[in-house]
């Protein structure tokens, strides 16, 4: 009798615990729905085959990206493995990883192969309209391992491997962003056109080697991009660093440059979709403005054999090549009528090719500036922009 008892016991609880898991499970269609929500803000979709769910693992089979603008135009992805999927209490998802399926295409002769590809702590949300950095399909880390490109069985462009993190603030009014590519290799010295390869030889650019590096923040309220640092660097040519600060690029001013897309694409009049786009453009570009900007080169001997390379076109040595351009550079920006920048400029290029180190030109604003005043600037009084957005050129500091 006690042995029936248990029996039955075991059996009735086995059958609520098979109750309550599959009234828990997870849907993973819900999941790629609301991925898709979010992800068309953000400029594309994603589409699968089939979606298997097996405990806290959700598999996209024969899984597509699609731009929002061109869905036609799809990126075939293969299965995308989604581990340690939760659903939240609001509804929306928290994933620990998920990992695309290495590639490997090949056509007409060049062969791209991509491996270890990989975002990690994936939060969904549960609703994409309600703005604020809850609305937004964010990761806090991405990973792509070794990828190459060979043609016709040689390799002319490699990277070692991609990292990149977001970092959500605590009150929720933004993030913090870094990324870096590292390794990045490309042969020049298979390139077939005759007058470039001459090119290339004769400034010793056969081989690329060197680095990209980014970091800044996002204020999604005023909508403040602050690029700190956007860094090409590149053994034996020199570092290219950008920095750039804009307001008003807000999730809604890109909601409606993904709208002003999408009508353009579905308007079977092309010059009369162009015209529309053109429009749109216009009017979006007023909500931004200019909080300040900056380009800086550090030269690591790329100045020197570029001197060289022109001189030698011209039948004159490099140092020659450089005394000519010292001497042409206040006459070319004396038709500008700016005295200020005419000066600032011609200052900075006579101390940086006599001794090539660093050239930079910032803008740096008393106050932000709209986009449209410096247009308007450019088109109608080109002297005055030194003032409007502080512009300033310098050397070797």
């Amino acid at each position: 009798m006690n042995f029936y008892r248990t029996t039955r016991l075991m059996l009735s609880s086995a059958a609520i615990l098979s109750f309550a898991s599959s009234a828990f499970a997870l849907d993973g269609v819900d999941l790629l729905k609301k991925i898709n929500a979010a992800s068309t803000l953000q400029g594309s979709t994603l589409a699968a085959d089939g979606v298997d769910v097996e405990g806290t693992t959700v598999t996209l089979k024969g899984a597509t990206i699609k731009p929002a603008a061109t869905p036609d135009k799809g990126i075939a992805l293969g299965n995308v493995t989604m581990t340690g999927v939760a659903e939240q209490s609001d509804g929306g998802y928290h994933i620990d990883q998920v990992s695309f399926a290495d590639t490997a295409v090949t056509d007409d002769g060049v062969s791209i192969s991509v491996t270890d590809m990989k975002l990690g702590g994936v939060n969904v949300p549960a609703d994409s309209t309600k703005g604020g950095l809850d609305s937004l399909l964010l990761y806090q880390t991405a990973h792509m391992g070794a990828a190459t490109v060979t043609k016709d069985g040689s390799q002319v462009f490699a990277i070692k491997e991609i990292n990149a993190h977001l970092n959500p603030r605590g009150d929720k009014s933004g993030f913090d962003f870094d990324a870096g590519v590292t390794g990045l290799m490309a042969d020049l010295s298979k390139v077939d056109d005759p007058k470039s390869k001459q090119v290339i030889e004769d400034m010793n650019l056969q081989h690329l080697n060197g680095n990209i590096s980014v970091n800044g923040n996002w204020d999604l309220g005023p909508g403040t991009i602050n690029v700190k640092q956007y860094a090409f660097d590149f053994k034996d040519i020199g570092k290219l660093d950008i920095a750039l600060s804009i307001s008003g690029y807000t999730l809604d001013f890109i909601k409606s440059i993904q709208d002003a897309i999408k009508a353009s694409e579905a308007n079977p009049n092309k010059e009369e979709a162009q015209q529309a786009m053109g429009l749109a453009m216009l009017g979006l570009m007023q909500q931004l403005t200019l909080n300040s900007a900056q380009i800086r080169f550090d030269d690591a001997s790329i100045t020197k054999r570029a001197l060289d390379y022109a001189g030698k076109q011209q039948g004159v040595t490099g140092e020659q090549m450089a005394n000519t351009l010292k001497g042409l550079t206040p006459i070319m920006l004396a038709q500008l009528n700016i005295p200020e920048l005419q000066n600032a400029v011609t200052a900075a290029v006579n101390t940086y090719l006599d001794s090539p180190k660093s050239l930079t030109v910032s803008a740096a604003p008393d106050k932000p500036v709209p986009l449209p005043m410096i247009v308007g600037a450019a088109m109608g009084a080109p002297n005055t922009i030194p003032k409007v957005i502080g512009l300033k050129v310098s050397a070797n500091n």
